[in-house]
């Protein structure tokens, strides 16, 4: 690849084909390829990993953990304490991600399974479809949960390939799925026993709208999703390019390839992170190979928290979100706050650290001011742009009043600056013993009580009537126009 200047491409790595479904959508400006309407576009790397704990880095205090590349990548750019994932659970955080819009809104309040028949509403929106219009080559790589039949997989979704595992790795494969001319049978796997497959594990990895391989041997994917996305850059030329890689560990059940297995301190756990921090590593040295360091932002993050697990089970082990309360599936901040670092070597001043509140809603707006796409006008468009808070701009603020957490559903909690609300309605209908009602209803301050262990709830009635009325409205206008729930 030849060295570019900075007038030339700009590169955004985020560690974060168009297809019939565009008739359905709004009509997007003709995309140019030329070389002036291209110039200077940044090229994007969205890459994600998935059910990592807030603590599971070095420099978020990971004390078994060594992360040395994504520290140094923090060290180098700006880490942020108080980024929010759009929902605590799979599939919808990563439609939020991708749309810029709560999961709620979209009617995607659930993960999606291989024998659902929906997935993320094709009239939406991602951020691929806005870049195509700016001339961008797309490509979706990993983890894609958000619908495995034709008409839902990233090459409907704005993205000229797809290669990965179309949903969770605990799951298992739908007998309907197109099978490759050139597929790789495994385990002694055929086409029989594909047809048959009902078993939770043995996944299929595609390639495009296609089951190339199955199962796929999971403790090769990390290592394989990385050789994609660096074929990717490489094949890309002159063209800005968007790529989002979303990583299937540490989801369980884990592995990890037989360099890093048993290596980690930290378990297996450790293990599968610190092979993802390696092959960060690797897509950081190839763009500093090529020339490209000095015009590429890179970010990093993960889809939602941890889960739960005691590793009773072979290859079932879940990670940290110390010092945060709180797992994944729930609205406390281990379920949702995540880690989110932004590098970009003499644009983003080394060693920031930002803790203004901001959310992976707010990533499409942000690529799209950097990339000169306009942000659909058509409907609502929830995140907002970042980019002043990931370069350190003096004085820089949140540009969100307030973020909202939702269960499933259901609006839960709301942060306003410091200030956390949460009200559990499945707690507020039940009474505690000797028939009194619990409220349900938690105050914290988030600055001073980041683990939310001090309920000043009854001490600031009145913050709790401003803030749960906020909630409120911004929920009464979010159902009066959000799309019916996904049937599944």
């Amino acid at each position: 690849m030849k060295l570019k200047t900075l007038t030339q491409r700009i590169s955004v790595a985020l560690f974060l084909l168009a297809g019939s479904a565009w008739a359905s959508k709004p009509a997007f400006a003709e995309a140019s390829t030329s070389a002036k309407a291209t110039a200077g576009k940044p090229n994007v790397i969205l890459i994600l990993t998935d059910d990592q704990g807030y603590q599971d880095l070095g420099c978020y205090g990971a004390p078994k953990i060594k992360t040395p590349h994504l520290d140094q990548m923090a060290q180098e750019g700006a880490r942020f304490t108080d980024f929010y994932a759009p929902a605590s659970l799979c599939s919808p955080s990563r439609a939020g991600m991708l749309t810029g819009r709560y999961p709620a809104r979209q009617g995607i309040h659930r993960v999606f399974f291989p024998h659902h028949t929906s997935g993320m509403p094709v009239e939406e929106i991602t951020i691929a479809e806005l870049l195509k219009t700016q001339g961008y080559k797309t490509a979706a790589i990993g983890k894609w949960h958000l619908g495995h039949l034709p008409k839902f997989l990233p090459t409907n979704q704005g993205f000229d390939s797809y290669y990965g595992i179309p949903f969770s790795n605990d799951m298992w494969a739908d007998p309907k799925m197109t099978i490759s001319s050139n597929i790789v049978w495994r385990e002694g796997a055929d086409l029989n026993t594909f047809k048959s497959a009902r078993k939770r594990g043995p996944v299929p990895l595609m390639r495009n709208t296609e089951v190339m391989e199955y199962p796929v041997d999971q403790s090769t994917v990390t290592r394989r999703y990385t050789d994609e996305t660096i074929k990717t850059i490489d094949a890309a030329g002159d063209a800005p390019f968007f790529i989002f890689l979303g990583h299937t560990m540490p989801h369980v059940p884990l592995y990890a390839s037989a360099e890093f297995e048993g290596k980690s301190a930290g378990g297996l756990y450790g293990d599968t992170i610190e092979e993802l921090d390696y092959n960060v590593g690797r897509i950081l040295d190839h763009l500093k190979a090529n020339g490209l360091a000095e015009n590429t932002l890179v970010l990093f993050t993960s889809d939602n928290g941890p889960w739960q697990l005691k590793g009773n089970k072979e290859r079932y082990e879940g990670g940290s979100a110390k010092p945060l309360r709180g797992y994944k599936f729930g609205t406390y901040e281990g379920g949702m706050r995540e880690p989110f670092i932004a590098w970009w070597p003499g644009t983003i001043p080394a060693g920031k650290v930002c803790s203004e509140p901001a959310s992976g809603i707010d990533l499409l707006p942000t690529i799209a001011g950097l990339s000169g796409a306009a942000v659909p006008s058509d409907r609502v468009i929830d995140g907002k742009d970042i980019w002043p808070l990931m370069v350190g701009a003096a004085g820089a603020k949140s540009p969100q009043d307030s973020y909202f957490y939702y269960s499933k559903s259901g609006i839960e909690a709301v942060r306003q600056g410091d200030w956390k609300l949460r009200i559990d309605r499945r707690k507020s209908a039940k009474k505690k013993k000797g028939g009194k009602q619990n409220s349900g209803v938690e105050l914290y301050n988030l600055r001073e009580d980041i683990s939310e262990s001090n309920n000043l709830a009854t001490q600031y009635p009145e913050r709790v009537a401003e803030m749960k009325k906020v909630m409120e409205t911004f929920d009464a206008e979010l159902q009066a126009n959000a799309r019916p729930p996904v049937a599944l």
